[in-house]
């Protein structure tokens, strides 16, 4: 493999200055730069510079040199050894493979599931997802129309950037959800007062006998202090700490924070939305919770010295296909089959040994079909399908189903092509994993199971078209789904029959 240098990042620095902090804020927006074919000094990556006229950075002061890679891609780069333990040090390895080449001062860097952005020892890895990517932001599947989020996508695929763009699209739509006024509620509060207001909290006044005042006190009050408003406001405050947002953006923030000024600061984790009720009074939240959740969940933060940086912000594709996936079906489906996700079960009779597919089609109140969702399968090559297989396998097993399906993302599958469009993706090409599919068709796969009678489909979903494309190829998995369900049926009463 030819060795691959690390890029410039070229990038233009405003100062905005930070409401109610009397200091400055540095902000700037990367330009993404061609990755140059030359070798680079593995020396020059830990924070040289090399020359008076190489650009900063808007993640600090020094210079960063960008690589950039494609998911499941691996380049050989020049690498100090400092680099290289960072990379391999953030996420634990999760996010890339950083391992030592033959040549001294070289490394194998491969990119895994994982998609975004990272920094580290006066280096910018950017990680490209191989679907379109202006699809990427399609997969987060927030409950918003494509074109409000059309400018993020077309600034992700200029910069290469996701994290300016990510923050962008949220400081937009928390402006969207606020518009409509602060969400309050009733809720319950418990407090010692001098006046009575409300019950007396029996327990709690006598856990401290002869103590009249304060009284221990139950009463509701109508307040904004919610978990909709501290959830969004640690996400609003998590945004603000990273360097190269726009200053329109960084302001939209830094008003939101205003706005949920009296809303309390609760360290939240990125779960705690799950405890999130949603009704017809705070339905318009649901798209700002779900991008916060995205930033309280991948967006990790480190401070340097007189600079706060974010040191990376990565998506899990697999995460993001399956949510995807299950949204959409389920939405498609409705008033057709019951879909059921991540139904929990057992394998064994003794029922020790715990199953949980993705998804469970129920028709008529019984279980008919079954899928599991793969963004990527095992291996490129059919025969690395194996283990997928065999998951499936006991899945249509425990549950007594005669079908299964893997359903997969055709376009993290494709062999990787060196050409690449205007968009950062990849030209077709006809050595492609599967088959081109006529017009309307879908990709499928079976194979039927000796002495045990069952069938187990792949399923290939394309991502690679517009956002009206893939709804299309959704509606017709859908479509696909339903007609197993019902032929699975079929054979099922035939068998008590």
């Amino acid at each position: 493999m030819t060795p691959t240098a690390l890029g410039d990042v070229a990038a233009s620095t405003d100062r905005v200055t930070a409401a109610g902090r009397g200091s400055e804020v540095r902000a700037a927006v990367p330009v993404q730069p061609p990755v140059s074919t030359q070798p680079l000094d593995p020396a020059a990556g830990s924070g040289q510079t090399g020359g008076a006229n190489r650009p900063t950075s808007p993640y600090g002061e020094h210079t960063v040199r960008t690589l950039t890679l494609r998911e499941y891609g691996r380049e050989l780069v020049a690498l100090s050894n400092e680099q290289a333990s960072a990379l391999n040090g953030v996420g634990n390895g999760r996010y890339l493979s950083v391992e030592p080449d033959e040549r001294p001062g070289y490394w194998q860097v491969a990119a895994h599931n994982y998609v975004g952005s990272m920094n580290v020892e006066g280096l910018q890895v950017l990680v490209r997802p191989k679907i379109p990517l202006r699809n990427l932001f399609l997969l987060l599947e927030v409950g918003l129309r494509p074109r409000d989020w059309h400018d993020e996508a077309v600034r992700f695929e200029t910069t290469g950037d996701l994290l300016p763009a990510l923050v962008s699209f949220f400081a937009r739509t928390t402006e969207t959800t606020l518009a409509r006024g602060l969400y309050h509620s009733y809720r319950e509060q418990r407090d010692r007062l001098v006046a009575l207001r409300g019950r007396v909290d029996m327990a709690r006044q006598l856990a401290q006998p002869g103590v009249v005042i304060p009284t221990a006190c139950r009463f509701t009050e109508f307040t904004a202090d919610l978990i909709e408003n501290s959830y969004l406001k640690a996400a609003v405050s998590r945004s603000l700490r990273v360097a190269g947002v726009q200053p329109i953006d960084r302001r939209r923030l830094m008003q939101h924070l205003v706005t949920l000024e009296d809303v309390g600061d609760v360290p939240h984790r990125h779960t705690d939305d799950d405890r999130v009720v949603f009704t017809r009074l705070n339905e318009h939240y649901k798209p700002a919770l779900r991008l916060s959740r995205l930033v309280l969940a991948n967006l990790t933060l480190r401070d340097a010295v007189g600079e706060t940086q974010a040191s990376s912000f990565m998506l899990d594709m697999n995460e993001l296909f399956e949510r995807f996936v299950t949204e959409r079906l389920r939405r498609a489906l409705k008033g057709r089959l019951d879909v059921k996700d991540q139904h929990g079960d057992r394998l064994d009779e003794e029922r020790t040994v715990a199953i949980k597919p993705d998804l469970l089609f129920r028709s008529g109140g019984s279980p008919r079909f079954v899928a599991d969702i793969k963004y990527k399968l095992t291996d490129d090559a059919a025969a690395g399908r194996h283990p997928d297989y065999y998951q499936l396998l006991a899945y249509t097993t425990a549950l007594d189903l005669p079908e299964g399906v893997l359903i997969y993302c055709l376009d993290a599958n494709r062999p990787d092509d060196p050409d690449l469009d205007h968009n950062g993706s990849p030209v077709r090409s006809s050595g492609s994993l599967e088959p081109t599919a006529p017009a309307g068709t879908a990709a499928v796969s079976s194979i039927r199971v000796r002495h045990a009678g069952k069938v187990l489909h792949t399923y290939a979903l394309d991502l690679s078209g517009s956002s009206a494309d893939v709804a299309r190829n959704v509606d017709r998995l859908a479509d696909w789904i339903e007609d197993r369900t019902a032929a699975a049926a079929a054979t099922q009463a035939s068998a008590f029959g």
